[in-house]
């Protein structure tokens, strides 16, 4: 009996000691930050700005313009949203009087209409009148834009054909004009104007915006500088034990992804992983700008603001999961695979395809890895619950902010504190389920309130840390790094607005 007793006491500490070290292996629940605007740009939370070397900075991709004609006092449109004449008989501007610039250099572009047709000269460059006919654009949808140089905004457009568009009449758009004047009452003069707040400062509009002889300097200059070893040391001395690191899908083509992306984002990725085990951290990769764009926001690197990602996009998004698991399904530090962040306006049955193939993806590679499923920002949290019980391991990510709604803009200090304590707490006990994590992917301590004092923001971010520390993977700060002091971690522990 003494025997057994002895082997007892023995197995049974061994059991304790393994359930202990599998649990400090996988450190959870994590205590993480976002590194945005690091191997995926957002131009709004950088200063000074990485734009700020483009030429024509404000005529980026997707940039929304409005075309009138000085002579007639008219705006251009595409009749029927497009598939058909551009005509200048509109008085004021909305949809069908919009285009949106594709950026093909520093003054030559492509304007994409309201159903996404794309400007052009007629008969595929055979005629001079202006259609909006084309679903894919060529030399003849490429139009050089002329600034004046006394009023960037007061253009000229210059067609393939080497000739100026002028306003013929009100349903007529030609482009036959061989002038050079500059007055008002000249036909081929137009007043630019850009609609305000649809500027989009992403990755694409970056790399593009610069070139392919000047991008790939800047995008080197930024990743080796924008984070560095010297940050994991800080965040893992200041209680965080891991990060969350945004990635886009052309990392998966690097050295030479398609244009007008730059290789050089995998080796940054390398080295964090390097610089997260040197410092005990755990790496959660999260795929943020999917091939078509998921969201049609500028951090999911889309061209020009459309939500293009769907059932078509599936194999080669499915790809990018499985290069990143393969490159660090290994890795003792991989904290978990996101198979995309933030899906908005996507099939609902179109993204849980995605995500079961995803998650096979990552299955071949590794069976334990976490596999991260955001849930979509249009949808209740719960939407995934019952799918996910087909699957092991896995996460549901939700993304909190008392931001982007009208219902938060009049709200007190107190008002957004119980908020949180109270629906966002139910909100989160919600999305814990038997087989599933839950995950406050991202949240900040900015907010609507303006004048608060230092105080007020340590009493909403501890409300924060309170009601998310129950999230049984962990949460997420947004950001690291921002130049918005409340929406930077590293601000915030400097100035002891947070303690974790």
């Amino acid at each position: 009996m003494g025997y057994d007793r002895h082997w007892f006491s023995f197995m049974f500490g061994l059991f304790l000691s393994c359930a202990v070290n599998v649990l400090l292996a996988q450190n959870l629940p994590y205590k993480a930050v976002n590194l945005g605007n690091w191997l995926v740009a957002e131009g709004w939370m950088q200063e000074p700005s990485l734009f700020d070397g483009i030429i024509n900075k404000d005529l980026l991709d997707g940039t929304q313009v409005q075309l009138k004609s000085t002579k007639f006092n008219k705006y251009l449109a595409s009749e029927g949203g497009g598939g058909a004449d551009v005509v200048a008989n509109r008085d004021s501007a909305s949809g069908w009087e919009t285009f949106k610039l594709w950026r093909v250099s520093d003054s030559s572009f492509n304007l994409r209409v309201f159903n996404k047709k794309f400007v052009g000269l007629e008969n595929h460059g055979g005629g001079n009148k202006i259609v909006a006919v084309s679903d894919s654009p060529s030399t003849p949808e490429t139009f050089e834009i002329a600034r004046d140089h006394n009023d960037p905004f007061r253009i000229r457009i210059k067609a393939s054909n080497g000739k100026f568009l002028q306003v013929q009449s009100e349903t007529s758009v030609t482009a036959d004009y061989e002038g050079t004047n500059w007055d008002e009452k000249d036909p081929s003069v137009f007043r630019m104007n850009i609609v305000p707040d649809t500027t989009l400062q992403g990755e694409y509009q970056l790399t593009n915006g610069y070139g392919p002889d000047r991008a790939p300097q800047v995008m080197r200059d930024h990743w080796s500088t924008y984070i560095t070893e010297d940050d994991f040391r800080f965040m893992s001395e200041n209680g965080l034990n891991a990060v969350r690191i945004p990635v886009g899908w052309w990392i998966a083509k690097d050295p030479n992804p398609p244009k007008p992306f730059v290789g050089g984002s995998l080796a940054a990725l390398d080295n964090a992983f390097i610089w997260a085990q040197n410092h005990g951290m755990k790496v959660i990769i999260d795929l943020h700008a999917a091939e078509g764009s998921q969201n049609g926001n500028d951090h999911s690197a889309s061209r020009d603001g459309y939500t293009e990602w769907g059932e078509s996009y599936i194999p080669n998004t499915v790809q990018v999961i499985e290069f990143l698991a393969e490159r660090y399904g290994n890795r003792p530090n991989l904290g978990g695979i996101e198979l995309m962040n933030e899906p908005v306006g996507v099939n609902l049955e179109s993204l849980k395809k995605y995500y079961e193939e995803a998650y096979e993806a990552v299955r071949k590679h590794n069976p334990s890895a976490y596999v991260i499923m955001s849930n979509p920002l249009d949808a209740d949290s719960k939407v995934l619950l019952s799918f996910v019980k087909a699957f092991d391991r896995v996460v549901i990510d939700v993304h909190y902010y008392n931001l982007f709604s009208d219902m938060f803009n009049n709200m007190s200090v107190q008002q957004n504190i119980d908020y949180i304590r109270k629906e966002r707490a139910s909100d989160l006990s919600g999305v814990s389920s038997s087989n599933a994590l839950s995950f406050v992917g991202e949240w900040t301590g900015a907010w609507s309130i303006q004048g608060a004092t230092k105080e007020d923001y340590q009493k909403y971010v501890q409300a924060q840390l309170d009601v998310y520390s129950s999230a049984t993977f962990g949460w997420a700060y947004w950001a690291y790094k921002c130049k918005f002091n409340q929406w930077s971690l590293k601000w915030m522990i400097q100035n002891n607005y947070i303690k974790l």
